[in-house]
């Protein structure tokens, strides 16, 4: 890596000496939210200079980080589905249970 600010481990990539994901950050940049309000509200455990260097290495790699994104969620959807077929009547019920209007569930 060329920053100090985000690492690879684990198949995935890290603000650097946390356990945070810079998926976790990147989403919530490109979710509109200011590099203030993700170290303050999301990631209080971050200082601003990490929040703004994630935001940089993500600006500085896009077609990497996106990929990568991308690849994550649609390992997620398998998985997701999945999980929906190996127990089909319990999804059901959940899906249901989510339909129904607060205070009938």
């Amino acid at each position: 890596m060329d920053s100090q600010y985000v690492e690879q481990r684990d198949a995935g990539y890290w603000i650097a000496h946390t356990r945070i994901s810079l998926d976790s950050v990147v989403v919530a940049f490109l979710q509109g939210l200011t590099s203030e309000t993700i170290a303050a509200e999301c990631f209080p455990s971050l200082s601003l200079e990490q929040v703004y260097g994630a935001i940089a290495y993500y600006l500085g790699h896009r077609d990497e980080i996106d990929a990568y994104l991308q690849q994550a969620d649609s390992e997620f959807a398998v998985l997701r589905e999945a999980t929906r077929e190996q127990d089909r009547p319990f999804y059901e019920k959940l899906m249901q249970a989510r339909r129904a209007p607060v205070g009938q569930q």
